[in-house]
């Protein structure tokens, strides 16, 4: 605790300030530096639409760092395993409940080994299910049938899940819908136009939901 006390005071201040986005390095294996052209791309439609002022080249950052205090918003992908150290758990908590928002979105495959080291890192919360009537599907586009399917994987209709602290939304795990995938290049999936707008228009939610809740 000591360890962290001093940077978690000192960076916590920037984060009110800062319009920034980094993507979230984390171990056990799975592909964290997966779709390298998404979270580019979402933020340049974010500049363009919806009046943000984000830095289009988003750095990665290691969970354990207190380098995250830096970022309001980190992304998190991958198709495999996550393993939190129990430093990583004890960063990553300080930053969630002091003001940080983490956005997880599920490239394939990783649902079960997230949701794993959730649990680490808050035991007594569990992910929720939100509501199609949650603000987050309507702060800049509106979604009225909740969060949107991009790519098919298994069939099953995509989730939104998320955990709160005091109220307040600090993590969304997007599930079974790949956002991710309909940020990237358009030539990598060859998704159609109206798919990936609707997945940026997404993403443009999730951005501002985060920055400003």
């Amino acid at each position: 605790m000591k360890r962290l006390l001093l940077p978690f005071f000192l960076i916590l201040s920037f984060i009110s300030f800062s319009q920034e986005l980094a993507i979230l390095k984390y171990k056990g294996g799975g592909d964290w530096y997966s779709n390298p052209t998404a979270l580019p791309n979402l933020i340049e439609f974010c500049n363009t639409n919806i009046n943000t002022k984000i830095n289009p080249k988003p750095q990665s950052v290691e969970v354990g760092s207190v380098d995250i205090f830096q970022f309001p918003f980190l992304h998190m992908t991958g198709h495999g395993n996550v393993f939190f150290s129990d430093g990583d758990l004890e960063n990553l908590r300080h930053y969630l409940i002091s003001g940080g928002f983490l956005h997880i979105d599920d490239n394939y495959g990783m649902q079960p080994f997230i949701t794993k080291e959730l649990k680490k890192v808050f035991p007594n919360k569990e992910l929720v299910e939100l509501p199609i009537n949650h603000p987050i599907f309507n702060s800049a586009y509106k979604f009225p049938q909740g969060l949107p399917k991009i790519h098919e994987h298994d069939a099953k209709r995509p989730q939104a899940f998320g955990l709160f602290h005091e109220e307040r939304l600090i993590l969304l795990f997007t599930y079974e819908s790949d956002l991710g995938d309909g940020w990237e290049d358009p030539e990598i999936h060859n998704d159609p136009q109206d798919v990936r707008e609707k997945a940026l228009r997404m993403g443009a939610n999730i951005i501002k939901y985060a920055f400003e809740n």
